[in-house]
């Protein structure tokens, strides 16, 4: 195939039986717009069964699409790079890796190297031939923990769908400024920020989302909590907990000027003042192996720093009640 080309292999899933190929497509390729899908279609681009077809035309389960897409003359390919990676689970159909703190997800504007993607080509060669090396989900740069990686287009196929139908279950944990009273839900509809395009905003008109959290342990200022994603867009835990009065620990975008919990000792001071990412991991991860149909259920242990914090935010209680 020319350089100027690329191939994506998909098939279409039970739960997108019915539906329009060009919504259909919206959904498996979310970083692409649906006029640009479109014109892929009509350009005879897009192969349903082997043969050209409408942006229209309703699709059937089972129904293998391939998709000759024009590479983007002004985009960089992902290069290989030896970066290191945590693998938690491995065979030949996906990966399982423990995403550290500050690492990029995907190449964009000023992170065109160094990222998840490359370190993903570095380890396997063979993700080239996977739509975006195998990435089904993502992470912010300054969130931590569990990631699912296809290692094959059927995987990927398989992983993407499961997504769709919510049967991927994504659980976190975050420490929260402000002392909750208890768990609950909470269902906003996200879209862009009309001003700042690198915000996510609470919009009526924007897109469902539902986010679950319960209280782990309560300090004298702060919330250990664990929150379920039933949804998963951008920026969905930090802006949801935020819009509820209860923004996450080290959150440049939806966080507050730091404060300190009155009295608070110079030990709790230095950490929170240290904290410089949002205090968020995701804890564990669920999906149907994509071969085999078996429950996958993985779990990560929280990083040193969020560790360290909550030690701190102990510590600080429990000094707060012995003065008492």
């Amino acid at each position: 195939m020319s350089a100027e080309f690329r191939e994506i292999t998909l098939e279409i899933g039970p739960d997108l039986g019915g539906l329009r190929l060009d919504a259909v497509l919206a959904k498996l390729l979310p970083e692409q717009s649906r006029s640009r899908i479109k014109q892929w279609i009509l350009a005879g681009e897009v192969l349903v069964g082997g043969r050209p077809s409408r942006p229209s035309a309703l699709v059937h389960p089972g129904d293998p699409v391939r998709l000759r897409i024009p590479a983007d003359p002004l985009e960089t390919p992902v290069a290989p790079e030896a970066i290191p990676l945590a693998v938690v689970f491995e065979d030949r159909d996906c990966l399982v890796l423990d995403k550290p703190a500050g690492l990029v997800v995907h190449p964009g504007a000023g992170n065109r190297e160094h990222t998840l993607q490359n370190a993903l080509l570095g380890h396997d060669a063979a993700l080239a031939a996977v739509p975006r090396a195998g990435l089904i989900h993502r992470l912010d740069k300054d969130t931590s923990g569990l990631m699912v990686i296809a290692r094959t287009p059927s995987a990927h196929t398989a992983l993407s769908r499961q997504l769709l139908a919510r049967t991927v279950s994504r659980e976190y944990e975050a420490v929260c400024v402000g002392v909750m009273t208890g768990g609950g839900s909470i269902d906003k509809p996200i879209g862009r920020h009309r001003t700042d395009r690198l915000r996510m905003a609470v919009r009526e008109d924007g897109r469902p989302a539902r986010t679950h959290y319960r209280v782990l342990e309560r300090f004298r200022g702060h919330t250990h909590v664990r929150v379920q994603l039933e949804t998963g867009r951008t920026h969905q835990i930090r802006l949801h907990l935020s819009h509820l009065g209860y923004p996450i620990v080290g959150d440049p975008v939806y966080g507050r000027r730091l404060a300190m919990p009155r009295g608070a000792g110079e030990g709790l001071r230095e950490v929170l003042r240290g904290f410089r990412r949002q205090a968020l991991h995701a804890v564990q991860l669920a999906f149907d192996h994509p071969r085999t149909g078996r429950r996958c259920i993985f779990t990560s242990v929280l990083p040193a720093d969020m560790q360290a914090l909550l030690g701190a935010l102990r510590a600080e209680s429990a000094a707060g009640s012995a003065r008492k």
